[in-house]
């Protein structure tokens, strides 16, 4: 049983549900939490900043029992006044688990291979499983079972998509991604999915992707160390923002999530994100329950 969570697919169908079980029970018992953490001090390590993200962190260590580190690029210089593995031998002496945000996936595997603690991925530029085990505990307190919903990722077959092709196949639903030309789902990550017993499905017209979904699913168009590529990016989503007649071909039923932060009126409609169908409050404040409920699995698997 692996002791780190780089992606969702470190995971196994049993494994992830037993985290969504203890995430929904803690959820609703805090006082059942456990201290697992007591004593403890978890490194947050964060080359890109988030408010969801740090918040969620400190908030579960802290209910844990144990003590957070946020941690700023500057503080440490990885690869620059430190090598990334010294970094991590350093942190590992003193705390119980790394969690890092970083850029470079390559990041997080260095500082898995050198220490003896668990290392979580936070986001890197290849997936972002955290965020992804949010995402299904949002829509299986929205739909109760998993098994056989039909989720549509519309836009850019990015890390968030990725880690989210890998959460649908472990439970069970139905992925599609609709992308524009150049910014498809790595058919890699498809193919890895489908190994796992996924359905995942490839589309390039977003009405094809969405009809008879539950879930429609997106991200900004231009992520953080993108800038540069901004205008093009904006050019060529043209036409691929999740408006009202988007959510209409999903049917009343469906549901719409975002990873945050959100630009209104570029990947979605103010009407979309702020009404009736969508879930991205609950989303947000659901990444510090499944985290939880994570860092707990993982602090099991390594003793």
């Amino acid at each position: 049983m692996t002791r780190n969570l780089l992606e969702v697919d470190d995971l196994d169908p049993a494994r992830l549900a037993a985290i969504l079980e203890r995430a929904v029970a803690w959820k609703a018992e805090p006082a059942s939490c456990p201290a697992v953490l007591a004593g403890h001090a978890v490194a947050a390590l964060f080359e890109k900043p988030s408010a969801r993200t740090r918040v969620s962190v400190e908030v579960a260590v802290s209910t844990l029992g144990g003590h957070p580190i946020y941690i700023r690029p500057d503080e440490v210089g990885l690869d620059t006044r430190e090598t990334v593995e010294d970094v991590a031998r350093t942190l590992a002496g003193t705390c119980r688990v790394i969690a890092a945000r970083v850029f470079a996936h390559t990041t997080l595997e260095r500082m898995a291979a050198v220490v003896d603690v668990p290392v979580v991925n936070l986001l890197s530029d290849t997936g972002h499983p955290a965020q992804a085990l949010a995402d299904v505990l949002t829509i299986h307190e929205h739909f109760g079972a998993l098994e056989g919903r039909r989720v549509a990722f519309v836009g850019d077959g990015n890390n968030v998509a990725t880690s989210l092709a890998f959460a649908a196949a472990l439970t069970g639903m139905e992925f599609v991604v609709a992308s524009p030309a150049g910014f498809e789902l790595d058919p890699e990550v498809a193919a890895r999915a489908r190994n796992l017993g996924g359905q995942v499905e490839v589309a390039s017209d977003p009405y094809d992707a969405v009809r008879d979904a539950d879930v429609v699913y997106t991200d900004v168009w231009t992520s953080m160390g993108q800038e540069e590529e901004q205008a093009a990016r904006r050019r060529a989503f043209a036409g691929w923002t999740v408006d009202a007649a988007l959510m209409k071909a999903a049917g009343d039923d469906a549901v719409f999530l975002h990873c945050l932060p959100a630009h209104r009126g570029e990947e979605v409609a103010a009407e979309v994100i702020d009404g009736p169908q969508s879930l991205v409050w609950a989303q947000a404040a659901n990444r510090m329950h499944s985290l939880r409920a994570l860092l707990a699995d993982l602090l099991e698997a390594g003793t």
